[in-house]
């Protein structure tokens, strides 16, 4: 057990956990105690359950060295695929919430065929697709903001455990943790890190590379039908917008979380983490009454950052390879 805190207390997502805990507590003495009131900390978490999904969704993606730029475009199509059955013809919540999420998932299989199948790089893949799919989503809405739906589902969106613990908030944890246990403690998640992080290795020891892409596309189309389902659940209506500014937060909080974009790792929790940080950043803006704009450059900044950070440590790690190569060597040669 002390290994393993001292190993922890080392990690980024232990650095990450000290920021967190270093803003909560500015922002408590910023709003004068007032974000410790159990309601303003219940629309904190609730706003949070979103972001923690669509972070989740890039981040297995990068896994096996991949980019997804349809993610809003996957999600804000089903989000309006959910409120046009239910609204419009009148579809039963449980069946609809399935087909969005049924469509997100084939949306994110057929993002992982078309990597696999034409050999395009999945930055223009996703990036086609993403184009099709806002097309097929202001199809479904056009300008209109679609809301007549069950009191029920909305009902779910706000509901929170001791009335602090938004339902939706510990749902995103669940995903977490299952996609946590699937990449490190299941035979296809191993095998989709060990591609991710070597993909000549992991081919020569017999595992497909291309299995290991379209199964992450198609688990990052799967994260995000439930993110659609919450975003359904938790906003007073869906439009042609719902999605559109989910691209930054999905790539800020994986690679501010410690993921590398040229794949083999999953940070999960690094991840959640992350979220949780660029959810402070937005709290701090309207504390302090800030433009808007200040979120994008702060959490823009911090990914360039990051990115340049993990860079650094990968050509580090290089050179210490480098360097204890030869002394093996001659080590053996001794002997």
């Amino acid at each position: 057990m002390k290994r393993f805190a001292l190993r922890f207390a080392r990690t980024t997502e232990m650095t990450l956990l000290v920021i967190c805990l270093v803003f909560f507590i500015g922002l408590v003495i910023a709003s004068n105690g007032d974000l410790l009131e159990p309601n303003s900390l219940r629309v904190l978490l609730q706003f949070l359950a979103v972001p923690v999904l669509i972070g989740l969704a890039q981040m297995v993606v990068l896994a096996v060295g991949q980019l997804n730029l349809a993610v809003g475009a996957v999600g804000g199509f089903a989000a309006c695929a959910m409120g046009v059955l239910m609204a419009d013809h009148g579809v039963p919540v449980p069946l609809a919430l399935l087909i969005g999420f049924l469509l997100a998932s084939v949306a994110g299989l057929l993002n992982g065929l078309l990597v696999v199948l034409t050999r395009i790089n999945g930055f223009i893949v996703t990036l086609a697709t993403m184009t099709v799919l806002l097309g097929v989503q202001y199809r479904l809405v056009g300008t209109r903001t679609v809301d007549a739906y069950p009191q029920s589902l909305k009902s779910f969106g706000s509901y929170a455990v001791f009335g602090v613990l938004p339902l939706i908030f510990l749902v995103a944890l669940a995903v977490a943790a299952l996609l946590a246990v699937m990449l490190r403690r299941t035979v296809p998640g191993r095998q989709l890190l060990a591609s991710g992080g070597n993909p000549i290795a992991a081919r020569l020891s017999g595992i497909s590379n291309d299995r290991s892409v379209i199964i992450a596309h198609t688990l990052s189309g799967a994260i995000l039908g439930v993110a659609a389902i919450l975003t359904v659940a938790s906003s007073p209506g869906v439009n042609k917008s719902i999605g559109g500014d989910w691209l930054l937060p999905s790539f800020a909080a994986p690679i501010i979380g410690g993921a590398l974009l040229t794949g083999g790792s999953a940070v999960v929790l690094g991840t959640v983490l992350a979220a949780f940080i660029v959810r402070f950043v937005d709290t701090a803006r309207a504390e302090f009454s800030l433009e808007p704009s200040w979120v994008n450059f702060v959490v823009g900044t911090v990914v360039l950052g990051s990115v340049v950070l993990g860079q650094v440590r990968s050509r580090r790690q290089e050179r210490r390879t480098v360097v204890k190569a030869p002394d093996v060597a001659v080590a053996g040669g001794v002997s």
